[in-house]
């Protein structure tokens, strides 16, 4: 009976997954295809498949719209990830790498490497382009590791003193941020403030080089350790008898997490909300089991990420608005929903 209930989870797992697969597809080819200058679908069959070289759609489709393509579904495809990793790790499902403080801490990290470093690397762009997710990396496991120290009460990671802390950070390093960016040159704060707002208007193939190797890297070791995070959500007594070490399995999952987190800032700015309402759904439509919901997780932040930036391109026209503003218009409102609820489980 079991083995029948977990082939049907499978197979409705799987059906989820290339559905949200379909419509990403989709939303990828109304964006490559539309925009200020639309371009007939068989012409962007051609340059793609280099049938034919027009210079204007060369320009169009490999410069600006294919990269943003790329890194909008990479970042959100590892910020989907790192949002069930979080969740299962801390046992909370309100943590998210923008509530807890994790991505302001990598948005602080990167703007103080523009601020600092970069001048000294801009002859060698590629060089200042692949220093940044590590940078962010950097910042990302400060802040985790404050959450650790912080969010404790009696040797035990309590969910609320998480929430507030992680508050607590971004707020602080929020601020650190905007002070460093006010003491940058004209032309770079307004580059910085409108990636901190989480744009991927400025993508490029150069970006994308500096990406892919995190996700490539870490989302599969994530996946591998699914099952432990199933276990995490065991006691202390029943983890130590199957041998499992909780603070050290954490302490991996949690490094590939900020791994992905930093990676995504570093190209992208702060996009909130992706980690927080990725697991949501993907835990209504497949489970709970982490070997589901991980990829699953992975292609709704993508699709997300592609479609507000999509919204945020067209819906606003001649104005542009940044697809972190677009995902926190429905973001917050989505929170708020889950503090009532929470609540109300609570009371």
């Amino acid at each position: 009976m079991n083995q029948q209930k977990q082939q049907k989870q499978q197979v409705r797992a799987s059906l989820v997954f290339l559905f949200a697969m379909a419509l990403s597809l989709l939303v990828m080819y109304i964006s490559i295809t539309n925009g200020s200058f639309d371009i007939p679908a068989l012409d962007v069959a051609r340059t793609l498949l280099r049938l034919q070289s027009v210079e204007q759609y060369d320009l169009i489709i490999f410069d600006f719209r294919l990269p943003r393509i790329v890194i909008g579904a990479s970042v959100g495809f590892a910020l989907g990830t790192a949002g069930a990793v979080l969740q299962g790790i801390t046992r909370n499902q309100l943590a998210d790498p923008g509530i807890l403080g994790i991505q302001s801490a990598a948005g602080l990290a990167i703007v103080g490497y523009m601020f600092f470093f970069q001048g000294t690397l801009k002859g060698i762009g590629w060089l200042s382009t692949m220093m940044m997710p590590l940078f962010g990396w950097v910042g990302g496991l400060i802040a985790a590791l404050l959450l650790l120290i912080f969010a404790r009460q009696q040797g035990v990671l309590d969910p609320q003193r998480l929430i507030l802390s992680g508050i607590a950070f971004s707020s602080g390093f929020g601020a650190l941020t905007l002070y460093l960016s006010l003491k940058m040159d004209p032309q770079d704060f307004e580059m910085a403030t409108v990636w901190l707002s989480g744009s991927i208007y400025g993508a490029s193939w150069e970006q994308i080089a500096a990406l892919l190797p995190w996700i490539i890297l870490l989302v599969p070791l994530i996946w591998m350790r699914a099952h432990i995070l199933n276990l995490l959500h065991l006691d202390e007594v029943t983890l130590s008898g199957i041998g499992v070490n909780k603070a050290r399995e954490r302490m991996v999952l949690l490094l590939c997490c900020v791994g992905l987190i930093g990676a995504s800032v570093s190209v992208a700015g702060s996009i909130s909300f992706i980690g927080l309402i990725a697991p949501h759904i993907a835990r209504r439509l497949v489970g709970i089991p982490y070997k589901y919901v991980i990829p699953v997780c992975g292609v709704i932040g993508m699709l997300m990420v592609l479609l507000g930036d999509l919204i945020g391109r067209t819906l606003f026209t001649p104005v542009e608005l940044p697809v972190g503003i677009v995902i926190s218009i429905i973001g917050v409102p989505f929170f708020i929903y889950l503090l009532f609820r929470s609540k109300n489980k609570h009371s």
